[in-house]
């Protein structure tokens, strides 16, 4: 998917800001993207656990932003044929990532400049986020502290880190390596770091089962920041 103009360039990534911003879409691409071949909105809703129009209505949102592709199924038997859908092999383009890029340098350097104290308005922010993107369990439902901190690592997988837990003295720590935002974290780590402790604690708080994120060290290893979780 190619647009050559400036003006193109940012409605892209304002498509693709729409289309990524909802839990719900990311859960269908990510569907799409495992599965063997393509699948109709039926067998997505299944796999996802929504309603058929759900389904269809985010599939819209998804295909105008060239995240993923319809096309009729080939039958030979009488009948109107499904469509089937795929995830793009290529959805961003150089001019898409680099809007992005520059969005997210403009807003962080904002914060970090016209707020007394940015840290606080930062994780204020990310913990709203954190509570928007978590997976909650369906109502009347209860959660594990195991299944909490599974779900912590599912998001940070799910937005490019490569998450490792392990044992620490008073709880687990989180290692975090191959950070998606650390070529912002070094310029405005005033900012980018509050907003990733801001998502772990607006996550954990929403699902409730007393898990806590106490503090994250940035750069704590070669290559890796650290997360310090309590209450597992």
């Amino acid at each position: 998917m190619t647009r050559s103009t400036p003006e193109a360039a940012a409605q892209l990534g304002t498509e693709l800001h729409r289309a990524l911003s909802d839990p719900s879409r990311v859960r269908i691409l990510e569907a799409l993207q495992v599965a063997e071949a393509p699948l109709d909105a039926r067998e997505l809703g299944t796999r996802v656990g929504l309603h058929l129009n759900t389904v269809r209505s985010h599939l819209r949102v998804l295909r105008e932003a060239g995240l993923v592709s319809p096309r009729p199924e080939e039958r030979t038997r009488p009948g109107r044929p499904r469509v089937l859908y795929e995830a793009a092999a290529e959805p961003f383009d150089d001019r898409a990532l680099a809007s992005h890029r520059l969005l997210a340098q403009v807003l962080a350097s904002h914060l970090a400049g016209s707020e007394r104290n940015p840290r606080a308005r930062a994780e204020e922010a990310g913990r709203a986020w954190g509570a928007h993107l978590v997976r909650k369990p369906p109502p009347f439902t209860s959660i594990s502290k195991e299944e909490t901190i599974d779900e912590v690592v599912r998001l940070h997988e799910q937005f490019g880190f490569r998450p490792e837990l392990r044992r620490a003295k008073g709880g687990q720590e989180l290692v975090l390596k191959r950070c998606p935002f650390q070529e912002l974290a070094t310029t405005y780590q005033s900012v980018i770091c509050p907003v990733h402790l801001g998502l772990m604690r607006g996550t954990l708080a929403e699902l409730g089962t007393g898990v806590e994120a106490d503090w994250l060290e940035p750069f704590a290893e070669p290559g890796a920041c650290v997360g310090h979780l309590t209450g597992a």
